[in-house]
């Protein structure tokens, strides 16, 4: 197996807000062309009228694309987010989230949920959304740590080609002996070679010592992602 190396590509130390009533009040914009990092305020407005995870989905898309906008179009933004009882325990579901972005299958707007760690760790991170834009030639990690508020873009190389392989060697590469502080969002094979690949979503697993995985499933938003 080909050692795991990771080149940082940019940082960002960011100033993690307290929750209030469920939200963040902060989205995290990465756009991997020239790989910047941004963070945005979330407006009252937002609140009041696009209320959660989708509606958060559908505001990002909206203001990232444009008429013409095509799937595989480095505009194209890949969002992820959750909604204000997201990572609440005593709320069934509360651990789901919500991915949007321009489908290959259907031109047209997708959504789609998935359960696992991440939208509540996004949030505890101290985002209510992630929008990840443009392309990059070589494989890419976006690292979000919320303990050292910290967001760092790498360049990686030695990574497993299996969606599996990737979320376990990331689990224990950056988990540093505590696995279950890490979720991945990755795609494997099939999503680079047909328009329907999921997206999957890490959580690991203490009584089985491994992480599994959930997936978004719909739309082939997993192929977005790989492109």
């Amino acid at each position: 197996m080909v050692e795991l190396k990771m080149k940082v590509l940019q940082t960002l130390r960011y100033q993690r807000l307290a929750i209030e009533k469920g939200y963040a009040n902060q989205t995290l914009s990465v756009n991997l062309s020239d790989s910047s990092i941004s963070i945005k305020p979330v407006s009252p407005q937002m609140k009041e009228v696009f209320v959660g995870g989708k509606g958060f989905d559908l505001w990002l898309l909206w203001n990232a694309v444009k008429g013409n906008t095509r799937w595989n179009d480095p505009e194209n933004a890949l969002c992820i987010a959750g909604g204000p009882l997201g990572g609440t325990p005593i709320y069934p579901g509360s651990g789901k989230s919500i991915v949007t972005s321009l489908s290959p299958t259907t031109g047209s707007v997708m959504d789609s949920n998935v359960g696992g760690y991440f939208g509540p760790y996004l949030k505890f991170s101290g985002f209510d959304a992630l929008e990840v834009q443009g392309k990059t030639a070589a494989p890419t990690v976006i690292l979000i740590d919320g303990l050292k508020q910290e967001i760092r873009i790498l360049e990686s190389t030695g990574l497993p080609a299996e969606a599996q392989e990737i979320s376990e060697v990331l689990t224990h590469h950056f988990g540093e002996g505590k696995p279950r502080d890490i979720s991945v969002v990755s795609t494997g094979p099939a999503a680079k070679h047909t328009l329907l690949g999921c997206l999957n979503f890490s959580w690991y697993d203490a009584k089985r010592a491994q992480a599994r995985m959930k997936q978004a499933g719909r739309g082939g938003l997993g192929t977005v992602f790989a492109d």
